[in-house]
């Protein structure tokens, strides 16, 4: 941290100050030492240049973020996408913000699991949640969608400024999570994908992912067992990877607001769209509690 200069038409010589720099940066040494410097804001720079907002804790990251959040629709019969809601950060200091897509399952628009978007976009994300071009859209359709959503994102006048087009990122519900991870398969251009109890008949190996993928599953899931589409998915990626399954849920834990869904989707795309190493130890060793079934990852770093 450096003094700031002074533009006053009186300035002192510069053997003066020489004296104030020298005590300047003896004092701010002191306050570090100290610890009286606090953490970061919304706005401040920091060692790494995308981190948003102060330090995360358990608790901070199972609730709302310091942003406020600006909402907007995105109208409908768009290309590649029927419409949707987009959820931005609200800041006046010119930063940038990783981008988000998420779709959601068969027959099931973006209003049944929308309370996601504000909770990312109040940490610092654009998110935008869609809804499909129809209802009965399967796995390939819906990835498909969501990337169209997302590159959609990228140019909405309204927050156009306040994204950054190369942290991007996919993610989606039921058939909506399993279209994402077919979809991210062969894409360097993504830096995340999160699905949450993905659904898909089509494929099942998903070796080709090789972005950093976090699967939710839950322990109950008739529609999706985790035995038949989370863990094979999950077995077969090749790149970083985590896999939560909730305990004493079904396929349609998404629909409310949940700690674990919340906290570890949050910790993996600060983690991998921002780069934002003070969330890894929430990925690893990971999320603990009479909700967590179990929990696999291959530990990022």
């Amino acid at each position: 941290m450096q003094p700031r200069s002074s533009t006053h038409p009186d300035r002192p010589p510069a053997s003066r100050l020489g004296r104030v720099a020298t005590l300047t940066k003896l004092a701010l040494a002191g306050a570090v030492a100290a610890g009286s410097i606090a953490a970061a804001s919304p706005g401040q720079a920091a060692a790494n240049p995308f981190e948003r907002g102060p330090a995360p804790t358990q608790q901070s990251i199972e609730r709302d973020g310091p942003y406020q959040v600006d909402t907007y629709a995105t109208g409908s019969g768009l290309p590649g996408f029927a419409g949707g809601r987009i959820y931005a950060p609200r800041t006046t200091t010119g930063e940038t913000f990783g981008a988000v897509a998420i779709v959601p399952g068969f027959v099931s628009s973006w209003e049944s699991m929308q309370w996601i978007g504000p909770r990312l976009a109040s940490h610092g994300f654009v998110v935008i949640g869609i809804d499909t071009i129809t209802p009965v859209d399967l796995p390939t359709e819906r990835g498909q969608q969501v990337d169209a959503g997302l590159r959609f994102l990228l140019n909405f006048p309204q927050t156009r400024s306040r994204v950054d087009p190369t942290r991007t990122a996919i993610g989606g519900w039921s058939m909506g999570g399993g279209g994402s991870l077919q979809h991210a398969r062969n894409r360097s251009d993504y830096k995340a994908v999160v699905a949450f109890a993905p659904w898909n008949l089509e494929v099942k190996d998903m070796s080709a992912v090789r972005v950093p993928a976090l699967i939710i599953g839950d322990q109950f899931d008739e529609l999706a067992p985790n035995a038949e589409h989370a863990q094979p998915f999950y077995d077969t990626i090749s790149a970083e990877k985590a896999f939560v399954s909730i305990a004493w849920t079904d396929h349609f834990y998404v629909w409310n607001p949940n700690r674990i869904q919340g906290s570890m989707t949050l910790s993996w795309l600060k983690r991998y769209v921002d780069g934002d190493t003070r969330y890894t130890p929430f990925l690893c060793p990971g999320p603990r509690g009479l909700d967590v079934q179990s929990y696999v990852a291959s530990c990022p770093m």
